[in-house]
């Protein structure tokens, strides 16, 4: 199986935020919406309903953790969840603090497509330690 989420932490290890028990979370590289954060499963399953409910259950605090956080961080009008796996059938979610300031609101996030806003790598460090100081998590 070639499966880029499965070996994503290792390939980017710029981008990771967090390591929980069942998923990690990593920035976006595209911060075209500032906070896009992805989080996925450490374990290759493509539907909620294949975990088990202790399991699932606790995936989705991780997940209610995380948004959390990026709520605290970037203060956002709106915290969007999108749960696909079309492309990439590996359960991950996208968690993207919407603003109403930005270019496509309140349209989804892949109504227009938009040039990749890069950040140096500075300011993927500042916003990974903010995030990561939400969480409550020490550097």
């Amino acid at each position: 199986m070639n499966c880029p989420m499965c070996t994503r932490w290792q390939d980017q290890p710029q981008l990771r935020i967090a390591e929980f028990e069942h998923c990690y979370a990593m920035l976006n590289g595209d911060q075209f919406f500032p906070g896009y954060t992805l989080l996925f499963t450490k374990r290759h399953v493509t539907e909620l309903f294949h975990l088990q409910p202790a399991v699932r259950q606790a995936v989705m605090e991780e997940v209610s953790r995380m948004a959390a956080a990026l709520a605290s961080v970037y203060n956002p009008a709106k915290m969007n969840y999108e749960l696909l796996g079309n492309m990439v059938p590996h359960m991950h979610w996208h968690l993207v603090p919407r603003q109403t300031t930005d270019p496509l609101w309140p349209r989804p996030i892949w109504s227009e497509p938009h040039e990749d806003c890069l950040l140096s790598d500075d300011r993927y460090v500042q916003a990974i330690r903010s995030i990561r100081a939400a969480l409550g998590l020490i550097d």
